[in-house]
């Protein structure tokens, strides 16, 4: 793999930390539990959406774009970080807000919807929950090129595979710290939503032969369409990444058995896996992803999928901004 080739913008200082969690690993009897601080990330409150953005607004200024146009759920991390990467590029900014839960969006709403407002979106468009999406930003597209501008849509999630090598470059990296700090990482666990982030993963490290398996645990799909999204997406990213290698489907493996009614709606689980991560390591989950994916991965070593002495590996991937828009979720 050769990411030299491919334009990035760099908007993040260094690695993230990978940090040992003594109290929570105790707190569980084991395995080992170890965090990929990608919550760290540069731009506003940061979170994985920053790595994708890295390729993706490299090649938006390359095609000579002046505005971004790109789309997530109310209280989206990514909408967030799109809008502040644009800031940080000076380009203007849309956002196309989903209502997944109906009635769902408020315009006075705290978390990342203050943020929007406070980051300066050029406009914040809520739409019902299945809407076309792509269709619906190519339409403001069209709107922007007959007002003169030139527009540039960056996908939700930033999950193509351009934005994908973003995660690429995060199993790189992940090796090159286990391997100074002499950490054999025996299982990664992730998120696994519009798939970027999982994909990507999967990719460099098959694409560096490390052989370490990854869970990813789904916070909206069923697992076997989200399987096959993951496999395909991972593919396309290891081919433009410069990999000759075809990724077995067994290297994707997803648990959809934690999204609970659906997508960011609380789960007795996820409420007391935030609670439990910041009570005994001071660390922030949000409601909707990483809530998530944080009982998911206490349910994995509840159920003994780990090994005592194993060494996890749980990817961090931010979005504490929209706890503040979820109290009662947090709490309890």
């Amino acid at each position: 793999m050769n990411l030299a080739k491919i334009a990035r913008r760099r908007y993040t200082e260094g690695p993230t930390p990978i940090e040992f969690l003594p109290n929570l690993t105790k707190e569980l009897g084991g395995p080992r539990i170890h965090i990929k601080r990608d919550d760290l990330l540069g731009l506003t409150s940061g979170g994985n959406k920053t790595r994708k953005l890295e390729f993706l607004m490299a090649d938006a200024l390359a095609k000579g774009a002046d505005t971004i146009i790109t789309t997530g759920a109310v209280q989206s991390n990514h909408c967030r970080l799109t809008l502040s990467a644009a800031v940080k590029e000076g380009l203007k900014c849309h956002l196309l807000i989903e209502e997944r839960v109906e009635g769902s969006y408020s315009e006075e709403a705290s978390g990342n919807n203050f943020l929007y407002r406070l980051l300066g979106a050029e406009s914040i468009t809520p739409v019902p929950g299945g809407t076309d999406l792509m269709a619906k930003m190519q339409e403001m597209a069209e709107k922007i090129i007959a007002d003169g501008g030139t527009p540039y849509i960056v996908p939700g999630g930033g999950s193509n595979a351009l934005g994908a090598l973003g995660y690429v470059a995060c199993a790189e990296e992940i090796l090159s710290q286990s391997f100074d700090a002499a950490l054999d990482i025996d299982h990664v666990v992730c998120s696994s939503g519009s798939g970027g982030t999982h994909a990507g993963l999967v990719a460099g490290f098959h694409g560096n032969q490390s052989g370490i398996p990854i869970t990813g645990i789904s916070v909206r799909a069923a697992k076997e369409p989200q399987e096959s999204k993951i496999l395909d997406l991972a593919q396309q990213a290891s081919e433009l990444a410069g990999a000759q290698l075809e990724i077995p489907a067994d290297r994707v493996l997803v648990r959809d058995d934690f999204v609970g009614p659906g997508y960011s709606l609380p789960t007795r689980e996820m409420t007391d896996a935030i609670q439990l991560f910041a009570r005994t390591e001071g660390i922030l989950l949000d409601p909707v992803y990483t809530g998530k994916t944080a009982a998911g991965l206490v349910g994995l070593i509840r159920e003994g999928a780990f090994e005592k002495d194993a060494d996890v590996l749980l990817i961090h991937t931010g979005g504490s901004p929209a706890l503040y828009a979820y109290p009662d979720e947090a709490l309890g």
